[in-house]
């Protein structure tokens, strides 16, 4: 999708699809004015009947406006001045991306970046659009062997028209940035749709090399005699009931200009398929269980927007990817391993697997001397149940950190909601075997989940994000969302802003 910045009047526009605002369901944008002054008050006329609805983000289509050259107007509800909101933007600009995504149009404008957002300037209206605009483009075909022949619908080219002229470069600025985003949303979007029997351990590292070779990362990919030398046994213990060999994917983006500048590691859980182990699931929707790499999906993303931007920033991530299966060899209730940091661990759950591969891989993390650690992983399913699926689980084990990372979620949209980390709930996790167990005792899942994890972040400032119920959705819109490639994105620009 390409974007142009304009700044001008929308009346004299030849355009496929041209987006305008409506404010308190009757109230027209100036640029709305415009086209409807050049339509002798057409636009007024339709707004009269009320077939527009006042709610932010409702829409109506217009064909064959008069006094117009465009082939379709599309008028979108901002809902009430008074209350126009991050939210209010993301709604009506989302509302005409998918309003544009689903029209015969192979160029549209958007005429909705002039309505002010509170604490909002111009960079983060163009980055916001130019995201949701983009995103709005994603379709999954990889699989399908028939494909769509008539023509791709939605438009190829969109232009942001602007009132004022000083807005145009934040715009710009802004919208470089969304469609980097996007770009990074869509890899994860597709690694995460994909079939685990294409997205093996295997193929992520393949993905993996292609991405560093597209991007000049350094990547490298630890087998299973590397993972065994290095004392992996949390990650290996998973890995022992799947005929699928396990990686380990280590990439690096170099992008500080200052020599030994400290990296911000993100860590992915990248189970590429969940069956629980022996602990096995029920049978009723665990095709979802591909999801299960979608922490890793996210890793990938972020990486590929920070790369396409280039930001003065040393990144750092790493993979640990397998399959949870059962079979003859796979591991049991009650075995003990050891992990890379020399703790053992007791297995009660072999459904809890995500820790036991991210804990190896955060004591792995500690080796890069890093700023901060982010792991992210579809973890708990208690933190659906607490959460639900707006914000992904928030947990850390540095309140600075927590902060900055709550911060980005809000000005991404892609929020988070920070849940605590206090010793309390360390006494949930005792054993009579080993230093801990792989699971606490009754509630407080998603807690103790990190509990365990912070259990291996003793030397660096750590967090840690539960997308369980945030990375993918069910039902008839099934699919990964690229969540939280936004908001890992957003707190990268802003540590290269702050450098």
């Amino acid at each position: 999708m390409e974007f142009s910045i304009k700044a001008g009047t929308p009346e004299k526009l030849r355009s496929g699809c041209i987006a305008l605002g409506v404010i308190d369901a009757k109230g027209l944008t100036p640029a709305a004015a415009a086209i409807d002054k050049a339509s002798n008050g057409y636009l007024t006329e339709i707004l009269r009947r009320g077939d527009l609805e006042p709610k932010a983000g409702s829409t109506l289509m217009l064909h064959n406006v008069p006094g117009t050259a465009c082939e379709r107007i599309l008028l979108v509800s901002l809902g009430k001045q008074a209350e126009f909101s991050d939210k209010n933007f993301r709604s009506t600009v989302g509302a005409a991306a998918k309003a544009f995504a689903t029209c015969g149009s192979k160029d549209a404008t958007l005429c909705l970046l002039d309505q002010a957002v509170p604490g909002r300037d111009a960079r983060w209206r163009g980055r916001q659009a130019a995201m949701l605009l983009a995103d709005s483009a994603y379709r999954y075909e990889t699989t399908k062997a028939k494909k769509d022949d008539a023509p791709r619908r939605g438009p190829s080219k969109i232009t942001l028209l602007l009132a004022d002229q000083a807005d145009v470069a934040g715009v710009q600025a802004g919208a470089v940035q969304g469609k980097a985003i996007a770009g990074g949303m869509a890899l994860a979007k597709e690694l995460g749709n994909l079939p685990a029997n294409i997205c093996t351990p295997t193929y992520l590292a393949q993905q993996a090399k292609a991405l560093g070779k597209a991007h000049k990362l350094k990547v490298d990919v630890l087998e299973r005699a590397q993972m065994e030398k290095l004392g992996m046994g949390s990650l290996l213990s998973v890995a022992a009931g799947s005929a699928q060999p396990p990686k380990f994917i280590v990439m690096k983006y170099d992008g500080a200009p200052k020599k030994g500048a400290r990296p911000v590691v993100l860590v992915g859980k990248g189970i590429t398929f969940d069956t629980g182990g022996i602990s096995i699931k029920p049978a009723a929707e665990m095709d979802e269980m591909k999801y299960d790499m979608c922490g890793a999906a996210s890793v990938f993303g972020t990486l590929k927007a920070v790369a396409t931007l280039g930001l003065p920033l040393n990144v750092i991530g790493l993979v640990p990817t397998t399959e949870n299966m059962p079979g003859g060899r796979a591991t049991k209730p009650g075995d003990i391993v050891t992990s890379m940091s020399g703790q053992t661990i007791e297995i009660l759950n072999t459904d809890a697997e995500g820790r036991l591969i991210l804990c190896d891989a955060l004591t792995y993390a500690e080796r890069f001397e890093p700023d901060c650690v982010i792991d992210i992983a579809t973890l708990t399913g208690a933190c659906i149940i607490a959460l639900g699926a707006i914000p992904s689980g928030l947990l850390a084990n540095d309140d600075e950190l927590a902060a900055e990372l709550l911060a980005r979620g809000q000005e991404s949209g892609d929020r988070a909601w920070q849940l605590p980390l206090w010793d309390d709930y360390q006494e949930m996790l005792k054993s009579n075997f080993a230093d801990i167990p792989n699971i606490g005792s009754k509630g407080a899942g998603t807690i103790t989940a990190a509990c365990f994890l912070a259990r291996f972040t003793a030397k660096y400032k750590w967090a840690h994000l539960d997308i369980a119920g945030t990375a993918w959705k069910s039902g008839g819109d099934k699919g990964a969302t690229g969540r939280p490639v936004p908001l890992l994105a957003q707190f990268l620009l802003g540590r290269a802003k702050a450098a």
